[in-house]
């Protein structure tokens, strides 16, 4: 009699190496990779950019993250790759018997870190060097969370994905709280930070929605975005922004800003919040994973594939997807229901 895939797959490891709402919204997958798989090491192989969404995750037994050379602009590629080849040969001597393509779809880049690593089986949707495919299909009409979550079923992993799940680093959470202080009311984390021009919001209803949450709910606020020059070529940032926020909102707001310049310090500050507004991104996806309630503002994606997983939410769509016709006041009105604070007409 043949072993059981639980008894012959022994060192599981997952790749999963772009964005960081891809890796979060990855976590499902693993969850229920260890509840089939309790005994074997599991391990995730993603970028160092990313890592901190896997960091004390307790499915995993390591985290195994390599630099990607536009991460790295410090150090010469030659340099980077010499570090990443290292990494896969590690992996390699570990002879894992199961590695998973945790991507929509085929990637050939993906793929060809698998040949370096030399896994007995590969798990993902169908293409070359995959052992056992799933065929894509009609996944880009799931949501990303249920796309990836469908390589399971070879395993024997059926059903829904679960929540999302990721791990605030204490020292970041008391840092945030420490900034924040005591101060009644709900707190409210704002988060402005958006690349594409379609997904941008701008200031003024941010510090329109600021201004009427205080006044009717006692809401205060942290204010988030990533830090530095918008025209910064490599990393644009928002300071701009994020200082016409404050202007508009005037003193009377009770707002903390809080530019972060890394993951761990993000998901440290939306840890402390009662709600999360935010821009369809990385930052709404790290808040579902940690349990908060979120508004998602959406511009020009698609609201079915990127909404947030596994919490309460409420998603705004864009008029004509674009944020810059988006008013304040179906913002607000998300806000207050998810606060639970009634509908001032009916109080």
């Amino acid at each position: 009699m043949s072993e059981s895939p639980a008894a012959s797959y022994r060192r599981i490891l997952v790749v999963r190496r772009d964005n960081i709402g891809d890796l979060v919204l990855t976590t499902p997958l693993i969850h229920a990779l260890r509840r089939r798989f309790p005994d074997a090491w599991i391990g995730a192989l993603t970028n160092s950019y990313n890592a901190p969404v896997l960091a004390g995750n307790p499915d995993l037994n390591a985290v195994l993250a390599y630099d990607k050379a536009k991460h790295r602009p410090d150090r010469s590629r030659l340099a980077v790759a010499a570090d990443t080849a290292r990494l896969l040969l590690g992996l390699r001597r570990q002879k894992i018997d199961l590695a998973i393509l945790a991507n929509p779809g085929y990637q050939r880049q993906a793929a060809g870190l698998i040949r370096w690593i030399g896994a007995r089986e590969v798990l993902g949707f169908a293409g070359p060097r995959v052992t056992l495919p799933v065929e894509y299909g009609a996944g880009a009409d799931l949501h990303a969370a249920e796309d990836v979550f469908r390589l399971g079923v070879p395993l024997g992993i059926h059903g829904d994905p679960g929540p999302c799940q990721m791990l605030a680093d204490p020292a970041a959470v008391a840092a945030a709280r420490a900034r924040l202080g005591g101060a009644p009311g709900p707190l409210v984390a704002v988060h402005i930070s958006a690349r594409r021009p379609r997904q941008q919001w701008p200031a003024q209803r941010f510090a329109e929605t600021l201004r009427a949450l205080h006044a009717q709910c006692g809401a205060r606020f942290m204010l988030l975005w990533a830090p530095g020059a918008a025209g910064d070529p490599r990393h644009p940032g928002d300071d701009a922004k994020a200082a016409e926020v404050q202007r508009l909102a005037g003193a009377e707001v009770p707002l903390v800003p809080m530019p972060t310049t890394n993951l761990a310090e993000l998901a440290g500050a939306l840890a402390c919040a009662d709600l999360v507004l935010c821009i369809d991104g990385g930052a709404m996806h790290v808040a579902a994973a940690l349990g908060k309630p979120v508004v998602a503002l959406f511009g020009d994606s698609p609201v079915h594939r990127w909404r947030p997983w596994g919490v309460a939410h409420e998603v705004i769509a864009a008029p004509h997807g674009d944020l810059a016709q988006l008013d304040a006041a179906p913002v607000i009105a998300a806000i207050r229901a998810l606060l639970a604070v009634p509908d001032q007409a009916s109080a």
